[in-house]
């Protein structure tokens, strides 16, 4: 086992399979593209453990709490990584989180975007500890999300 799989393992987590598309939508792009030492991940959505899209849907804010937004942002982490071992055969290939990108689907009004988007920054520094783990981050409010789903983010990692 490699060490990311183990501290996974360790912290009781799951990576989900591939997402799974709604009914009549095609997603015509690959989730991860490598090239050259970088790997580029297109947006991602919090998913259940069979790779559906995770519940609740809606707007951070007035249809989800904070805290439910936090754990949407986590459980996108987690799809992440889940695509990010399907491209790459191994998670340890990570040297280091450079950029990642957090989009939150918020009500009018709605501020505390960072809260939201660190369930992603928290789970991706504690599985990969603060040296490979620490990465640059934006984190922005949008009037819609795709499906409703109350967060997507993207991000680039440097692997070897």
């Amino acid at each position: 086992m490699s060490v990311i799989s183990d501290r996974l393992l360790e912290l009781g987590l799951v990576l989900p399979p591939p997402t799974v598309a709604p009914p009549g939508v095609e997603l015509p792009f690959s989730p991860v593209v490598v090239r050259g030492d970088r790997a580029v991940v297109s947006g991602h959505g919090p998913q259940e453990p069979d790779g559906s899209l995770a519940l609740p849907l809606g707007k951070v804010g007035t249809d989800l709490t904070v805290e439910q937004g936090n754990h949407a942002a986590r459980l996108t982490a987690l799809g992440i990584l889940g695509s990010l071992e399907r491209a790459l055969g191994d998670l340890d290939r990570i040297t280091g989180w450079t950029r990642v990108f957090g989009m939150v689907n918020a009500a009018p009004g709605f501020v505390n975007l960072p809260t939201v988007i660190n369930g992603f920054s928290d789970l991706i520094i504690d599985v990969f500890g603060p040296e490979i783990g620490e990465h640059a981050r934006s984190a922005v409010g949008l009037a819609e999300l795709p499906f409703s789903i109350p967060v997507e983010i993207e991000c680039e990692v440097a692997i070897r």
